[in-house]
């Protein structure tokens, strides 16, 4: 889309200006100039009595997208291994084709990943495109996206499923660009129109203040990211029957513009919260950073991890790696220790599907109480060594 003034017909009357919500029109010589920064709200255009701003859409011609089948699981791997969140994209890629009635495929991409192959096929996969190569044993955009644009192509699938993990945000947009499609970033619930075949995407929106269900009605694939651990993973059955197709890839036909040197892994003394059962998380309501390590010694003792809030991390006292949220991590632990965390909405997006929540907090009247399990009302830096003390006492063990 365009914006343009017609000449002829502005008289110069500045009735735009005060309806630009930008402020960035004004007027030369009795004649509306609409400056850089423009993002064709149309709020300029009913100002105007004349009719002498009109935006100009370019009329799109549409593919046939009729020959489009299948629901599609990109497998991300690390080290050889297929991620969680790929089984929990199983899982719901399953009904998702299920009600479409077409296979689910999963696409793998790695070196010496043959064996994961087949767990994706016990996982519920009727095919898995399999690409072994040495080129693809560490993630690159270049690689992969290349890849998977030629394999869209030629197989052209309707629908695909990507981790929302740090792989999948950087490959999912380029794969959508290239392809010319939609792209609906983390949602946390699928569904399908099984009589227009559109998926139905729903993602939290306005800091998680509603949820937004988005369609991609007039384009092929229809493509999404999900979040990890919002959905439930795939029960494996070794019966399950399917097919390995085995591909390859003329990686001396593009250009490569980046190697990867080296990786480095964060050392943590506790586990990764996105895979724990147990999270003991901690917000403003602990004082400062020296606090958590009551955390700590609680997630030790419990076998768990320690999370935070947006604004702990925010204020410098833990890590991004620990954030939990909407701008963070989802995670879905069997128990969540919420210690001084008041319950900001972009905070319970993020946390809100663990099986049993428990929260810690002096304000009686802070929202997570109302999504708690158990509550508890008092001051964390008395209650969380006192729960340590009990569970010590309870599980006994050295710690």
């Amino acid at each position: 889309m365009s914006i343009k003034v017609i000449k002829d017909k502005c008289i110069g009357c500045k009735l735009c200006i005060k309806s630009c919500p930008f402020g960035i029109i004004t007027v030369d010589n009795k004649l509306a100039m609409i400056g850089e920064g423009c993002n064709l709200c149309g709020a300029c255009v009913p100002s105007c009595k004349f009719g002498a701003i009109v935006i100009e859409r370019e009329q799109v011609v549409l593919k046939d997208y009729s020959g489009y089948r299948g629901v599609w699981v990109f497998a991300e791997q690390r080290k050889g291994k297929v991620e969680g969140v790929a089984y929990e994209l199983l899982g719901e890629g399953r009904k998702l084709a299920d009600r479409l009635q077409v296979p689910l495929s999963a696409v793998l991409l790695g070196q010496n990943v043959a064996e994961q192959a087949t767990e994706l096929i016990a996982h519920g996969a009727d095919k898995v495109y399999l690409y072994d190569d040495p080129v693809l044993a560490n993630f690159q955009d270049d690689t992969y996206g290349e890849v998977f644009i030629k394999l869209v192509e030629e197989e052209k699938p309707e629908i695909i499923l990507i981790g929302a993990t740090s792989i999948g945000r950087s490959l999912a947009p380029k794969i959508a660009l290239r392809v010319r499609t939609g792209l609906t970033a983390d949602c946390t619930g699928l569904e399908v129109d099984t009589l227009n075949r559109n998926l139905l995407q729903t993602r939290p929106a306005f800091g998680g203040n509603i949820m937004a269900t988005i369609i991609c009605p007039n384009y092929r694939p229809q493509m999404a990211t999900v979040r990890h651990k919002v959905m439930k993973k795939a029960v494996r059955q070794a019966d399950h029957k399917g097919e390995i197709i085995k591909k390859q890839f003329d990686f001396t036909a593009i250009s490569i513009k980046t190697k990867v040197l080296n990786i480095v892994e964060e050392v943590t003394k506790t586990i990764n919260i996105a895979e724990a059962d147990i999270i003991v998380s901690g917000g403003r309501g602990m004082g400062g950073p020296e606090n958590f390590k009551l955390l700590e010694e609680l997630a030790q003792v419990l076998g768990g991890a320690v999370g935070s809030s947006r604004a702990a991390v925010d204020a410098g006292w833990m890590p991004y790696s620990h954030q939990v949220g909407q701008t963070g991590r989802t995670v879905c632990p069997k128990l969540y220790i919420a210690c001084g965390i008041s319950g900001a909405i972009q905070h319970l997006v993020g946390m809100q599907s663990s099986d049993v929540i428990v929260a810690i907090n002096k304000d009686a009247q802070a929202p997570i109480f109302k999504l708690a399990t158990f509550g508890i009302e008092g001051d964390v830096l008395q209650v969380v060594p006192a729960l340590t003390k009990q569970f010590k006492k309870v599980l006994g063990g050295d710690y």
